[in-house]
C-alpha cells in the first residue's frame, strides 16, 4: 500500500517530563500531518523545575538508530536537538553526510529553559565545525547564537550580524530567535539572499518549555511537506505563537506549550 504521508526524523535527547527533545518533535510531527522517526542521543531525568541527570546514549547505538530509519523509512527531512558531546556531534555528521540526508534542520540546544547545561563545553566547536555546514537552516535562540557566531548577540542588529556569520560558515540560512528580547519577540531569517524579520507582542507566560524544539521540528515538518523554507519558517513561527498562547499549565516551574495546537 503506497502513502503520501512525508516522513521525518528527529535526532536529539529523550525529555522524561515529556515538553522538549523527541517527545515534544513527534507530537510537532504528528500536529503537522507528518510521519515521525526518532534516534535518541541521551536519556534526561527533567521536569518543569530542571535537569536531575543526563545519559548520553553510546555512540554505535545512535548510529544504528539513524542507519535503521534511514533503511527503511527514508525521511524527507531531519533535525537535530540535544546532542550531548562533542563525541555525539561528530557521530551524527558523520550519518548525515554518509546517508545524504538533505534538508537538515540544527537546532543547536545548549542550554535546557530551566538554565540546566545540556551541551558539553568542548562540544560547542563540533557543532559549529561539523554540522553547522551541513545545515540547511540553523535556529540558535539569542545565547546559542552568541556561542555559534562568536560574538555579541543582544539587539536586533547584533542578531542580523550573527545570522549572517553563522550563513558565512556555512549554514544555507539562520533564524536567530529573540524571545529574551526586552519588549516584543523578534525572529530574525537570513538565507544568504533576503532578510526578514517577524514581531510578536510578548505573552506574559512561564510555561515556554520545549519552544527551541518545537519551533524546529515544525520546520522539519514543513521542509518534509515541499514547503519553501520562508514559507515552513513562517508557519513554524505562528505555530509556536499558539502553542504558546494556549498552554495548558501544567507542572510547578516552566510548564510545556500546547502542541493540540492547530498546526494552520
Amino acid at each position: 500500500m503506497s502513502t503520501s504521508i512525508p516522513v521525518a526524523l528527529t535526532i536529539a535527547g529523550s525529555d522524561s517530563g515529556g515538553g522538549a527533545g523527541i517527545q515534544a518533535d513527534l507530537k510537532t510531527f504528528h500536529q503537522f500531518g507528518v510521519f515521525g522517526t526518532s534516534a535518541i542521543t541521551a536519556v534526561t531525568a527533567q521536569n518543569t523545575t530542571g535537569v536531575t541527570t543526563i545519559h548520553p546514549v553510546p555512540l554505535t547505538d545512535v548510529r544504528a538508530q539513524i542507519d535503521a530509519v534511514v533503511s527503511d523509512l527514508v525521511p524527507a527531512a531531519v533535525k537535530t536537538g540535544m546532542l550531548a558531546t562533542a563525541e555525539l556531534a561528530d557521530v551524527v555528521a558523520m550519518a548525515i553526510q554518509d546517508h545524504g540526508l538533505r534538508h537538515y534542520v540544527m537546532d543547536p540546544v545548549i542550554v535546557a529553559t530551566s538554565g540546566d547545561r545540556l551541551l558539553e563545553g568542548d562540544a560547542e566547536s563540533a557543532l559549529r565545525d561539523r554540522l553547522l555546514p551541513l545545515a540547511a537552516i540553523v535556529t540558535p535562540n539569542l545565547e546559542e547564537a552568541a556561542i555559534l557566531a562568536r560574538r555579541e548577540v543582544r539587539t536586533v542588529p547584533q542578531m542580523a550580524d550573527a545570522a549572517r556569520a553563522l550563513v558565512d560558515a556555512g549554514a544555507r540560512a539562520a533564524l536567530v530567535k529573540g524571545g529574551h528580547l526586552e519588549g516584543d519577540a523578534v525572529d530574525l531569517l537570513w538565507d544568504g539572499t533576503e532578510q526578514r524579520v517577524w514581531h510578536h507582542p510578548r505573552i506574559d507566560t512561564p510555561h515556554t518549555h520545549g519552544t527551541g524544539c518545537t519551533l524546529s521540528a515544525a520546520i522539519t515538518a514543513g521542509l518534509a511537506g515541499n514547503e519553501a523554507l520562508t514559507d515552513a519558517v513562517d508557519r513554524a513561527i505562528s505555530f509556536i505563537a499558539r502553542a504558546i498562547e494556549t498552554a495548558p499549565g501544567l507542572g510547578a516551574g516552566r510548564g510545556p506549550v500546547n502542541h493540540f495546537a492547530p498546526a494552520r
